[in-house]
Parts: structure tokens; sequence; C-alpha cells
């Protein structure tokens, strides 16, 4: 005779735990210091000023993050430094985003609402093949504290900012592509838009440095 348990003691605990995660992303302002954090570490303050939050608030979201183990932090002198825990929570971050790219029409609204370069972006393939040939000058727009944590080799920071100063620098002779944090960031689109009213054949590329990182493309520190 078989002997008989049950299972839900189990089932009660780990779908538990499985609701912590589930937890923690179910907030806007937690998945949004999530993805800047993909980008690189940072302190509480610099978290606040991006996000324009009060630290108060930063700082509780990133204690709701360090509970479970999506985040981690170290101390930086008289601050504490935030990173993510490692590139699962960004292949996490990515997977939900495309399932809400998938199920979510207002997501689609909001892009077509919000995104300045109407034209197709350039393929983070076709970029790979460029870079190789040399074929076209490739500019990070994002802020340079993002560069310096890791950046597409062959790129040159120009925080967009920055941009409209560095342009008598700019080949005339080869495309210019812009790329910056991701597929919903609008620097590389600001930047396209303004190299494209100066004469520029400018683009650019689908998605940024989250999607080339996530892919385990090539990367360059410092």
């Amino acid at each position: 005779m078989l002997f008989s348990m049950s299972h839900r003691p189990f089932k009660d605990q780990i779908y538990g735990e499985f609701a912590r995660i589930g937890h923690t992303l179910a907030s806007d302002r937690r998945l949004e210091l999530l993805d800047l954090l993909v980008q690189a570490p940072r302190n509480v303050e610099a978290l606040a000023a991006e996000t324009e939050q009060p630290v108060a608030n930063v700082s509780q979201h990133l204690q709701v993050l360090r509970r479970a183990h999506l985040v981690e932090a170290e101390r930086e002198g008289t601050k504490v430094r935030y990173r993510l825990a490692d590139n699962e929570v960004l292949d996490l971050w990515l997977a939900l985003r495309k399932v809400a790219e998938k199920r979510l029409p207002e997501l689609q609204e909001a892009t077509a609402k919000y995104m300045v370069d109407r034209t197709p972006p350039l393929s983070r393939d076709e970029l790979a093949t460029l870079l190789k040939r040399k074929d076209v000058y490739v500019i990070d727009v994002r802020p340079k504290l993002e560069f310096d944590n890791g950046h597409i080799p062959g790129a040159r920071a120009v925080p967009v900012e920055e941009l409209a100063d560095q342009l008598d620098d700019f080949p005339r002779d080869k495309r210019i592509i812009a790329y910056c944090r991701g597929a919903y960031c609008l620097f590389a689109d600001e930047a396209v838009t303004l190299l494209r009213s100066k004469g520029f054949d400018a683009q650019r590329i689908e998605g940024g440095w989250a999607e080339w990182l996530a892919e385990k493309r090539p990367v360059k520190a410092g």
C-alpha cells in the first residue's frame, strides 16, 4: 500500500516564494530602478535624482528589491551603492517587458505617442557586422557614468545633452549610429532627430544597451 501525504504545505511554501518576486516587481517605481541599475550601479541619491523621487521613497523601494535578492548593496565611502544582483535579473526584466509588449495594446499606444524617431532602427546584428567593417560611427548618448560602466566596443561617449556642441567632430562620410539605454529610452531618438536636422545620415539601433548586454555581445568598460 502506497503511503499518501499532502503536497499542500510544499506547494504553499514554494508558490509563496515565487509570489515574493511577483510582489517585488509589482511597482512601476521599482521597475524603473531596476532598469537604471542595468546601466550602472548607483547610490540612493543618484537614483532619486534620476527618477525624480524623494530619497526616502527610493530607499524604501531599494530595500524591497534587496530583500527579494534582486539587487545587492555595497558601501562606497559614506554612501551605499546598489547594483543588479546578476544578469538573470536583467533577463527577468526583459521577459516581463516582452510579455507586456505582446499583451498590452496600451504599451504600444504609449510608444507611438512618445517616440520621436519614426524610422526603422538598425538591428543589433547589422550593427555588429558594420562595426567589424568599421563602416559606421557609433555614439553612446547615455550619461557618462553609464558609458564608463560598460558600452559597445568602438562607441564614443556623447551624452545627449552635449551632442549639439560636438557635431563638428562627427564624420560626414559615415552613418552615425546612436544608442542609449534600451527600447524605451528616448535619448537616441532625440540624438537622431538632431543629427538629421544638421544633415547627417543618422539612425538608432533596435533596443539599446540592455538588449545588447542580455544577448551577451562584446562589451567594454572604462
